[in-house]
């Protein structure tokens, strides 16, 4: 089986750079990876983050898809609960329509931010906190492909522009909990083992494909896993380089927030915590593809195996551009 290796962008606020430089950087990448021959290139949404800087993935899309070549380019995901299915579907359509084949939409049910950030975004009615996110998923899928029953409302709805190429749904998951909707709607599933990899398990992408062959769906169903992966050339570097992302998710789980820390900053910081706090530092560093491009390939090509899919979208967050760089560069050299 041919591995096939993409990319799901955070848009990092790197700490080798300004922190206005991120999108500019998502876009160098993008270019990159481009030539380097990964399959897919993902933006993901966050707001009112001091680590993540994209909050609008339609936009980065739209340009990255005018810079690149031959990559598809979607979003990683769009976070569904915040907005309209139907300006969802609008946006999509159009950016289907400008770069035919090319257009992922990808959604997921998590806010991508704060309580108030939700609040804010829904202003003036109330944030729906996911509660009508199955129901927006179902309104999308059949804005996209014009699936209204014929008594249904929206129905009288044209969607514009009117494109061939419709972009191809997908649905990011972590956990299993949006499993079976997936395959009933008929999105194809992401699942994040990045975010939770305790609880990403090969029986979700199971539950998906039973629930989409219930559901009769004709097209050819599609899997991805998406895992946190630094690479260097040796694998005490790449662990050093990694200790920028496990230290963001671990201050995370226990209520910190600051700027990305530098890998040595990491390093002091770490020799300074109690054993508890090192046993989860340690649990998170385990669950991440970390090491040499030999090392990663094996580990990727086990979860491939374990998994069953054949592509794996790779989330590398480091605290230097170079070395995200660098990453994704080393690992190329297999594709």
């Amino acid at each position: 089986m041919n591995l096939k290796l993409s990319v799901v962008d955070q848009t990092p606020v790197h700490g080798s750079h300004n922190k206005k430089a991120a999108p500019s950087l998502t876009v160098e990448l993008a270019k990159y990876c481009d030539e380097w021959n990964y399959h897919r290139y993902w933006v993901a949404e966050h707001h009112d983050s001091v680590h993540f800087a994209n909050p609008c993935p339609e936009i980065l899309v739209a340009h990255l898809a005018s810079i690149t070549k031959r990559i598809k380019v979607g979003s990683g995901g769009v976070m569904l609960s915040n907005y309209s299915p139907l300006k969802v579907a609008e946006c999509f359509a159009m950016l289907a329509s400008l770069f035919p084949g090319r257009i992922d939409l990808g959604v997921g049910r998590a806010p991508g931010g704060s309580a108030m950030t939700s609040a804010a975004l829904a202003f003036p009615n109330k944030a729906s906190n996911g509660q009508f996110y199955a129901e927006q998923a179902a309104l999308l899928e059949s804005f996209i492909h014009g699936s209204f029953d014929e008594d249904h409302p929206f129905g009288a709805i044209h969607v514009m522009p009117e494109v061939g190429d419709v972009p191809d749904l997908w649905m990011l998951g972590s956990s299993g909990g949006s499993a079976e909707l997936a395959g009933q709607l008929g999105y194809h599933l992401a699942l994040a083992r990045f975010i939770d990899a305790e609880n990403c398990h090969p029986r979700i992408f199971e539950a998906h494909q039973k629930a989409w062959q219930q559901a009769g769906h004709e097209r050819p169903l599609q899997r991805m896993l998406a895992i946190a992966c630094i690479c260097a050339e040796t694998e005490e570097e790449a662990k050093l380089r990694a200790g920028t992302a496990v230290y963001r998710k671990f201050a995370t789980q226990i209520g910190q927030r600051e700027d990305f820390l530098t890998p040595a900053q990491v390093r002091d910081r770490y020799h300074e915590m109690p054993v508890s706090h090192q046993a989860l530092f340690d649990r998170i560093e385990a669950s991440y593809t970390i090491g040499t491009p030999e090392q990663c390939w094996a580990e990727m090509n086990d979860l491939a195996r374990v998994f069953k899919v054949d592509e794996i979208s790779l989330v590398t967050v480091t605290h230097s551009q170079a070395d995200r760089l660098d990453s994704y560069r080393l690992l190329a050299n297999n594709l």
